[in-house]
């Protein structure tokens, strides 16, 4: 899924259980196709800040696929664990303004839905 927030760009999507067990995210490549470059088998990093401002470098690939759309994997190892994703969290990642350094920075926030008298209400993690 891809929107804007006030004015920058952003992707986000739900997380799978596959994802959360493997700690790794995958997004079909025309997700991302405005941050990143496709090159097969290449990898890219990408400078992290959570919402209690920690900062995290993850490490994607690109995968070319016949049968499957072209996609990006993102390893989230340590971040995964620390912040205890579940399936069904929605990751959003949010451009940050840069300088001229090689790695794209982004802002990340976790959201969980939680039932609360009767309603679904999706929360930030601040973990």
């Amino acid at each position: 899924m891809e929107n804007q927030e006030q004015g920058r760009r952003t992707f986000s999507k739900r997380l799978t259980p596959i994802e959360v067990e493997k700690r790794i995210i995958l997004f079909f490549y025309t997700v991302v196709a405005e941050f990143f470059e496709f090159e097969e088998g290449r990898q890219f990093f990408m400078d992290v800040t959570d919402n209690l401002g920690k900062e995290w470098t993850f490490v994607g690939t690109f995968h070319a696929n016949n049968i499957v759309e072209n996609h990006v994997s993102i390893s989230w190892a340590q971040f995964s664990l620390e912040k205890g994703l579940k399936a069904n969290d929605e990751v959003t990642f949010t451009e940050k303004p840069q300088g001229n350094g090689p790695w794209k920075k982004f802002k990340v926030v976790i959201k969980r839905k939680i039932r609360l008298f009767g309603q679904d209400i999706w929360g930030e993690l601040m973990v």
